[in-house]
C-alpha cells in the first residue's frame, strides 16, 4: 500500500514496493518490504517508530543516500534508479536540505562557513548574504564567528537548520532533529524548525521519536514490520 494524502498536485516524493534487505553473517535481514509512500509539495510528514525499525535507513533511501534492494523510487518526478552517485547528488543540490541529530557541522568551520558550504554547490553572487540572513533568521547574527565547539548544542543545531534551508531547498530531511537535545531546547527548536518550514514553503519528512514533534506534522505515520501505517492524531501520545 502507498500511503499519500489527497491532492491533485504532482509528488514530490514517491516510493513503491521498497524493499531493503542487509546481509549480516550467513543472513539476509529484511530491514523494510513492500513500503510505499507518497509526499506532495508543502506537505510534512513525521515517521515514528521503534529502535532499530529503520527510520534512519528509510530516510537515507528517499534522500537518495543509499540504494534500495527492490522497488522503485522517484524524487522530484526523476527516477532514483536511472541516476549514478553522482547523477542523484546534482538532483539534489540546492533542492535538498538535511537536518541531523548530531548536527554534522565541521568542526574547523565558523558557523557562518557551515551555511555557506551548501551554497558551493549552486553558486551564487549573494552567497554570504543569504548565509548571514538564515542565521540572523535562527537568532545566531550575533554568532557568525564562532565554531560550533564554541556554540551549545541547541545552537549548534539551528546552525543545521539555517543550512538546510539556506539553498531555498524544496524539500527538507530531518533526522531526530531534536535526539540530542534536552525537552526546553528541543521545543525552540521545533518552533525554529516550523517556523522555517512555514517561511519558506518547503516539503519536510522526518523522523523522530518526539511525538511532540510529530504532532506538529500534517501526517503522521508509524515504521513497523518494515512498512508504513498511516495514525491518526490521537495515536502520537502526549
Amino acid at each position: 500500500m502507498t500511503i499519500s494524502s489527497r491532492t491533485d498536485s504532482a509528488p514530490i516524493l514517491h516510493a513503491d514496493h521498497l524493499l531493503k534487505q542487509v546481509r549480516s553473517g550467513e543472513r539476509e535481514l529484511t530491514i523494510l518490504s513492500g513500503l510505499g509512500l507518497t509526499v506532495f509539495p508543502g506537505e510534512s510528514v513525521a515517521i515514528l517508530g521503534q529502535s532499530g525499525a529503520g527510520k534512519s535507513t528509510l530516510l537515507g533511501l528517499l534522500a537518495g543516500l543509499d540504494a534500495p534492494s527492490g522497488g522503485t523510487l522517484e524524487l522530484f518526478g526523476q527516477p532514483l534508479a536511472e541516476l549514478d552517485e553522482d547523477g542523484r547528488a546534482r538532483l539534489r543540490a540546492g533542492r535538498v536540505g538535511f537536518v541531523f541529530q548530531n548536527f554534522q557541522l565541521l568542526p574547523t568551520l565558523t558557523a557562518l562557513e557551515n551555511v555557506l558550504l551548501p551554497l558551493e554547490l549552486t553558486p551564487q553572487t549573494d552567497a554570504e548574504a543569504r548565509a548571514r540572513d538564515w542565521l540572523t533568521r535562527v537568532g545566531l547574527g550575533e554568532r557568525l564567528d564562532h565554531l560550533p565547539k564554541q556554540l551549545s548544542g541547541g545552537e549548534q543545531q539551528r546552525v543545521a537548520l539555517a543550512r538546510a534551508f539556506v539553498t531555498g531547498a524544496e524539500l527538507v530531511f530531518a533526522d531526530e532533529p531534536t535526539g540530542n537535545l534536552d525537552p526546553a531546547t528541543g521545543e525552540r527548536i521545533i518552533s525554529a524548525l516550523f517556523d522555517l518550514n512555514q517561511e519558506a514553503g518547503t516539503t519536510l519528512v522526518l523522523v523522530t521519536h518526539d511525538h511532540a514533534l510529530a504532532r506538529r506534522c500534517d501526517r503522521c505515520l508509524r515504521l513497523e514490520e518494515g512498512r508504513l501505517v498511516e495514525m491518526a492524531m490521537d495515536e502520537v501520545s502526549a
